[in-house]
């Protein structure tokens, strides 16, 4: 409603800015005639004789031509007429009270958006602006700081915008601008460490793994800085020391934790045992399995655990009742990295329980701690 009301002022403004000349009687111009022009030239006639710049003869020949451009410029204006018609001033206010708003009506609704709701002006001024592309900001900002290099912000600004962008040895330098200007801190410190690992195509470096291990000096909760170092450690043939590094990140991490499935994902490569969120129901392997499955190499371990789990999944079929069983399959299918059957089985056990409200409520809150929309 307020935007309407300021639209009616508006048009008020409008339609009283095209009335007002329109109400006011006609007189003929006085000042800045061409009356007045000449008066104005006699005048200087007699100020050029009094300076002495021309002569009298001369000056008593130009107010004589002057004047007689006077009379005729009086003659002419007496012709004209004083007032405008009143018939046109009162047809053209009519026009002018109706038809400025017809047309701007008819010229807003189709082109307009009357219903688009309103656009706070606190987020106008967060909006990027799209018609400027992305790589050219990144070169404002690269051209800043290379006259501002002590410009902290701006390196920490840039940085995670030249990982993003693929440009690692660059934001490798970034990152290590943004510790210099801006102090030392654990998240700099995995940020470097990340942008080092993406540099050398997914490989743990020395390099990098040394500003990992620096991370934990600050911060020994760091999660990424601990995820790289049990990276480290499986690319160096170490897994049982990369599963223990990652069953100490999720045995301290919430349930809700958007990186557990990653860790899980990963422990399942070193042949380490799923470990469940708190709350949520026990692994699909017993404790006997993964004792035994510890003595097998990688491919018979890797059949072992995918054939309990397939039965698992038929068992369910036929009885679907088994809402820790569905949470156990879907557990299991993450584990081994098969996110789309994990999917597929969350979709089934929906089915399954979908008459059941208990059932289902378990369901859901037992897929939230695993990560997964509930």
């Amino acid at each position: 409603m307020t935007l309407w009301f300021v639209f009616a002022l508006m048009t008020v403004a409008a339609i009283f800015a095209v009335l007002w000349p329109l109400s006011r009687a006609g007189r003929p111009q006085s000042e800045g005639s061409e009356a007045a022009v000449y008066k104005d030239q006699l005048s200087e006639v007699d100020r050029d004789v009094a300076g002495g710049l021309i002569g009298p003869s001369e000056a008593e020949a130009a107010r004589v031509e002057i004047s007689r451009r006077l009379l005729a410029a009086r003659d002419s204006q007496d012709g004209l007429p004083v007032a405008s018609s009143t018939r046109l001033r009162r047809s053209a206010a009519i026009l002018a009270l109706v038809g400025l708003p017809i047309v701007a009506v008819a010229i807003y609704l189709p082109l307009g958006s009357p219903r688009l709701g309103d656009f706070p002006l606190a987020q106008r001024a967060r909006a990027p602006d799209t018609a400027q592309p992305f790589e050219n900001m990144v070169a404002q900002v690269e051209a800043h700081l290379e006259k501002n290099p002590t410009d902290g912000r701006g390196w920490n600004v840039l940085a995670p915008v030249l990982a993003r962008l693929g440009r690692f040895d660059e934001a490798v330098r970034a990152y290590r601008n943004s510790i210099t200007y801006n102090g030392d801190s654990p998240e700099r410190r995995s940020d470097l460490g990340e942008a080092l690992v993406a540099a050398a195509s997914g490989v743990v470096t020395a390099e990098a793994k040394a500003e990992f291990e620096r991370a934990i000096a600050l911060n020994a909760d760091e999660v990424k800085a601990s995820y790289f170092l049990g990276l480290a450690a499986e690319q160096d043939g170490r897994g049982s020391e990369a599963a223990s590094i990652w069953r100490t990140m999720l045995a301290k991490a919430p349930p809700d934790a958007p990186w557990r499935p990653l860790v899980q994902a990963a422990l399942g490569r070193v042949g380490g045992a799923p470990v469940p969120p708190p709350g949520s129901p026990a692994p699909a392997l017993s404790n006997e399995a993964m004792a035994a499955a510890k003595d097998m190499n990688e491919a018979d371990r890797s059949e072992m655990i995918r054939g309990m789990v397939e039965r698992l999944a038929t068992r369910l079929k036929q009885n679907g009742d088994d809402v820790e069983g569905w949470l156990r399959l879907v557990q299991a299918y993450m584990v081994m990295g098969d996110r789309d059957k994990a999917r597929s089985a969350l979709g089934d056990a929906r089915q399954a329980v979908a008459n059941d409200a208990a059932r289902l409520r378990q369901l859901n809150e037992g897929l939230k701690n695993l990560g997964l929309d509930g």
